[in-house]
């Protein structure tokens, strides 16, 4: 993918924004996202066959939630069709300014516990019949019973993980925990590091939105392990968070928050043997996460 292959894909179908400046902005597991002058960003499919459906859900939901959203969120503008140029669909939405937070990390965990805070109690509504649901993401957590432990075994393989026994206690803790019985919430689905911006030291916008889902809200109450830089502001975060978060729904968070963490740990690895797909940023939170969630199980 080159800039001049974008222009000429929005010289075929939204000429009035051909003109603009492109530069690449990032490669992600599934798109590519070129800013395009001040204001807007291309995002074409690029790496996996699933990202043609994800961007089109995105311009399908993601307008009608953004304007209840408190912090910036990439919203849709055009969508761009197959062509014989470029056989998949794209997107063109709005720029997020902001450093994806695995570079720039929150360092004002205050600021930071309630700005993530208000955000979720906003995006955490009932969500509508026919809304979207996850890839494997948001159900049960005994369904990625099976990915958790290939995870572990990676990971413990590789010498990332000092106790498997102590991170399955937290996984096996949180699969025994009662299912969500409310109504599907609208949920992010992927807040990890690399998909949350900040700028000051606290969050300035969330990006990526191809797992919004509606389920069970404790896939992205895990947020606060890995995104927050203490036990204080994840403390601070589930106070300032709306409704109260019961026991069973913080347990299965921590299970959600502790196969994060494994990921970071294997894609960080993988960044710092300079394999395919390896982000080294991604390594320090997940090893921050799993070690706070470690010693959390052992005070309770």
């Amino acid at each position: 993918m080159t800039a001049d292959l974008i222009r000429e894909l929005l010289r075929e179908q939204h000429p009035d924004l051909a003109g603009h400046p492109l530069t690449l902005g990032a490669r992600g597991w599934d798109n590519q996202l070129w800013r395009l002058g001040d204001d807007l960003a291309v995002r074409l499919p690029w790496a996996t066959e699933s990202a043609d459906e994800l961007l089109r859900k995105e311009h399908a939901w993601l307008p009608g939630l953004a304007p209840h959203l408190p912090l910036p969120v990439p919203v849709p503008q055009r969508i761009g069709e197959p062509s014989e140029r470029f056989p998949r669909p794209w997107i063109v939405t709005t720029w997020v300014p902001g450093t994806p937070a695995d570079r720039a990390p929150v360092t004002r965990g205050p600021a930071a516990a309630d700005t993530l805070a208000a955000f979720l109690t906003a995006l955490h509504r009932p969500a509508p019949g026919g809304a979207p649901t996850g890839r494997g993401r948001g159900g049960p957590l005994s369904d990625a019973a099976e990915w958790f432990e290939q995870q572990l075994a990676e990971a413990a393989g590789l010498g990332l993980v000092a106790d498997a026994d102590a991170v399955r206690a937290v996984w096996d803790d949180a699969v025994a925990a009662p299912a969500w019985s409310g109504p599907a919430l609208w949920q992010h689905g992927d807040l990890h590091p690399a998909n949350v911006l900040t700028a000051d030291g606290t969050f300035c916008g969330v990006i990526d939105f191809g797992d919004l889902s509606a389920g069970d809200p404790a896939l992205d109450l895990a947020a606060p392990w890995i995104l927050l830089p203490d036990d204080a502001a994840a403390k601070r975060f589930y106070t300032a968070y709306g409704p109260a978060v019961d026991a069973a729904t913080l347990r299965r968070a921590r299970g959600v928050a502790v196969l994060r963490a494994l990921v970071g740990l294997l894609v960080g690895e993988a960044g710092v043997r300079g394999r395919k797909g390896g982000k080294e940023t991604w390594g320090p939170p997940a090893r921050a996460s799993l070690r706070r969630l470690l010693a959390d199980a052992e005070r309770r």
